[in-house]
């Protein structure tokens, strides 16, 4: 049983496992793919178009026209790029900027359009300004950047003209000074003693004179400078927003998502068996062998031998020979002859019909007698295949036959014409076998089967429908269940498996098969025909089955009948009643067909069954 654990055994990595969920549920994951496009392209169409312009300003130190130095993406010594760039959104600058606009919208409304960036290692500005068209957004631009430089201009014309008024200030308080200290040098003798120290005073003034003069004369010639735009704002040619390939990439990438998680969302909620690796990871069943979905059961005949199906069941043969013990002690072949196998389906359908008469068919391959048994009743004609069409024999009588006493198990059993090795006992066609499987004479039955073959099928009822399936197991030396993938349940094959468990039989595994079509009209037509063929012994259901009467032969009886009527005292002052479909005559005559069945079909007892 471990060749097949390759079924098993199979990887279940979440990215293989998201992967094949994805494959499983694709048309969620593509619906809400185009759900999430629909929502990008509504979400474009409905926003605002907005259309960016930018201006790059350099600054420049006040007063002596150089570039100033910059470290790690901001200025040292003079100016503070930071400081500036908050300069320009501030509420000042916004109002020169709107008047320069001639915009009557307010300052702050405008700042707040404003976005300022500062380039690593550089002194420049740059300015951007965002608007609904893109004539707005260059003129903002500009006049951001223009009313930046005024306001640098004038505050820088402002600080120099206060600092030459304080120097001036302190230049004419030295003058007075001097001139005191003059004067009183003037007054004093050659040789006071007092002179030296004046004269000292003097010097010391005249030397910080000078040196404010010069302060002052380099701040009368000096150039204020507080900047220039190096590339002023340009009409920008599309919009910025919306971003049509960015909207559309997010909202693909969102029902992408959303795909996925709905995917798994139906995946744990879905309790159907969808791929043969579902088995062992949720009901803890082994599977001995999965027809691939490329490979489509057929329900007229069975796989040919050297195909892939026919390989398939070849190697599940193998499996079941290796996995069904042999007693200690003796020959292995004289061990294994004999043995009962049984396969249930977990769900209605037929998948144990094609898996069972499949492996019918590799036993008998093997050159040993084999016998499939059917006694799984059909649920309806569409959920179940016809096994006397898939292997050409007849479709009575059948184990119901004989488990009711009307045919011999001899005359039950047929031989399949296309496989030498294998007899197939049907399901039968007596309409009151039910309940059958539970006597005495099935286990008689099989016991006779294990005599006669060395392999003995039995197609069970599904577990999901009756408790016969179970019944049968316990009479087996081994049990199988059939699983139809994206119809069977994970909690109906945890129920078979629990059934077939609890009465002793060894549960091999499980077979896989894909999906399975439900047969065309014509098949149904040809299993109600030969389920019509019931045996004459059931009077009740002969008279069902009997066909309708020619009209001919109904004018033939009817004035036979009204004969009859008109001789009856019932009414004798009436006229005769006229016989119809909807008022039946006190009196009729019932004609009865009877059959009488060859002396060549007797029953177990050695009794011919005639009437």
């Amino acid at each position: 049983m471990d060749a097949n654990r390759l079924h098993s055994a199979e990887p279940d990595s979440p990215g293989v496992d998201l992967l094949g969920m994805a494959r499983r549920h694709w048309w969620l994951v593509l619906v809400l793919v185009l759900a999430g496009l629909a929502g990008a392209v509504q979400f474009t169409t409905t926003q605002t178009k907005v259309y960016e312009s930018s201006t790059s300003v350099l600054v420049s130190p006040i007063g002596n026209g150089q570039d100033a130095n910059s470290t790690n993406g901001r200025t040292k010594g003079d100016i503070n790029l930071d400081n500036e760039a908050q300069l320009v959104t501030s509420t000042t600058v916004a109002t020169v900027a709107a008047a320069l606009m001639r915009s009557s919208t307010p300052p702050d409304t405008l700042a707040a359009a404003v976005r300022v960036e500062v380039p690593p290692n550089t002194t420049f500005l740059l300015i951007t300004f965002s608007a609904d068209t893109a004539q707005q957004a260059q003129a903002g631009s500009h006049a951001f950047a223009e009313a930046y430089l005024r306001n640098r201009e004038e505050s820088a014309k402002s600080d120099v003209a206060g600092r030459i008024a304080i120097l001036n200030d302190k230049i004419n308080q030295l003058n007075a000074g001097l001139t005191q200290i003059n004067n009183k040098l003037a007054a004093l003798k050659a040789n006071d003693p007092n002179r030296p120290n004046l004269e000292s005073q003097r010097s010391t003034s005249t030397s910080q004179i000078n040196t404010l003069s010069g302060q002052l004369n380099q701040l009368l010639t000096a150039t204020v400078s507080a900047g220039k735009i190096t590339r002023d704002a340009d009409l920008p040619r599309s919009p910025v927003k919306p971003r049509r390939l960015l909207n559309l990439a997010s909202g693909a990438m969102a029902g992408l998502l959303l795909g996925v998680g709905a995917a798994m969302l139906r995946e744990r909620l879905d309790q159907r068996v969808r791929r043969p690796a579902d088995l062992p990871r949720r009901v803890d069943v082994t599977v001995l062998a999965a027809v691939p979905g490329r490979v489509k059961p057929r329900l007229d005949d069975v796989f040919a031998p050297f195909g892939a199906g026919g390989r398939i069941f070849n190697r599940l043969r193998n499996e079941v020979l290796a996995s069904i013990p042999a007693p200690a002690g003796g020959d292995a072949r004289v061990a294994l002859a004999g043995q009962v196998v049984v396969v249930a389906g977990a769900s209605r359908g037929a998948a144990s019909t094609v898996v069972a008469a499949n492996l019918a068919a590799a036993f008998a391959r093997t050159g040993a007698e084999t016998v499939l048994v059917c006694a799984h009743l059909p649920d309806s004609l569409v959920d179940t295949a016809s096994v006397h069409r898939m292997l050409g024999v007849r479709a009575v009588p059948g184990l119901s036959d004989v488990l009711a006493g009307r045919f011999s198990l001899s005359s039950a059993a047929q031989r399949a014409p296309r496989h030498p090795n294998l007899s197939v006992v049907t399901t039968g066609g007596t309409a009151s076998a039910g309940g059958l499987l539970q006597s005495q004479a099935l286990r008689d039955t099989l016991a006779t089967l294990r005599e006669r073959a060395a392999y003995v099928v039995v197609e069970a009822p599904s577990t999901a429908t009756s408790a016969d399936a179970q019944s049968l197991a316990a009479l087996a030396d081994a049990a199988i269940v059939a699983v139809e993938l994206r119809r069977t349940r994970n909690t109906e094959i945890a129920d078979a498996a629990d059934q077939l468990r609890r009465v002793g039989t060894p549960l091999l595994g499980a077979v896989v098969l894909p999906r399975l079509a439900a047969p065309r009209g014509g098949d149904e037509r040809e299993a109600a025909a030969a389920t019509a063929q019931v045996p004459a012994d059931d009077m009740t259901a002969v008279l069902e089955k009997l066909p309708p009467k020619e009209p001919e032969v109904q004018k033939e009886e009817e004035p036979v009948v009204a004969k009859r009527f008109r001789t009856s005292p019932a009414v004798p002052t009436s006229p005769a009643p006229v016989v119809t479909p909807t008022q039946p005559p006190k009196r009729q005559t019932r004609t009865i067909s009877v059959t009488r069945i060859p002396a060549e079909a007797p029953s177990e007892n050695g009794a011919d069954k005639r009437r």
